[in-house]
């Protein structure tokens, strides 16, 4: 299992507002190029955003489903990335020090990503998930200049 944790100075309200805005999903999630649709009742138990991955005209139309929903804390997905299958996605917010510690956790769970459960795959999925988390820092932080780190 993949596990990054990144602090963003932002709340942790602020970071929830940001997930639970499906729309903006693509904007941080590194690997999916834009939403067709975010069910009305997103980010709740069981909701779904449909989303695409790759560049037009390769693109793959996929869904990721809401297992677990607790605002300002907790947001557990299932990813489906066909063809490679399918990933449970843990996000965890708690407050830190004037802003909020994120902590994202990814495994792979069906499909031939399910083969990424190793050492060499985990690196790959850090290494992505560590952008997805400063892009979503960068947005809940609401930069005017790029970190120096």
């Amino acid at each position: 299992m993949a596990t990054n944790t990144i602090h963003i100075d932002a709340s942790p309200r602020a970071v929830w507002d940001i997930l639970a805005d499906g729309w903006r999903y693509s904007s941080w999630v590194v690997g999916t190029s834009h939403m067709f649709a975010v069910e009305a009742d997103w980010p709740a138990k069981g909701s779904k955003l449909f989303h695409a991955a790759g560049a037009w005209p390769l693109v793959i139309r996929d869904t990721s489903e809401v297992l677990v929903s607790e605002p300002e804390q907790r947001l557990e997905l299932e990813a489906h990335g066909r063809p490679f299958g399918e990933a449970r996605i843990v996000i965890e917010l708690a407050d830190e020090g004037g802003g909020c510690r994120v902590t994202m956790l990814e495994e792979p769970s069906a499909g031939p990503g399910k083969w990424l459960n190793n050492p060499l795959g985990e690196a790959m999925l850090h290494r992505r998930n560590t952008e997805a988390l400063n892009r979503l820092a960068a947005i809940a932080e609401r930069r005017t200049a790029p970190r120096s780190d």
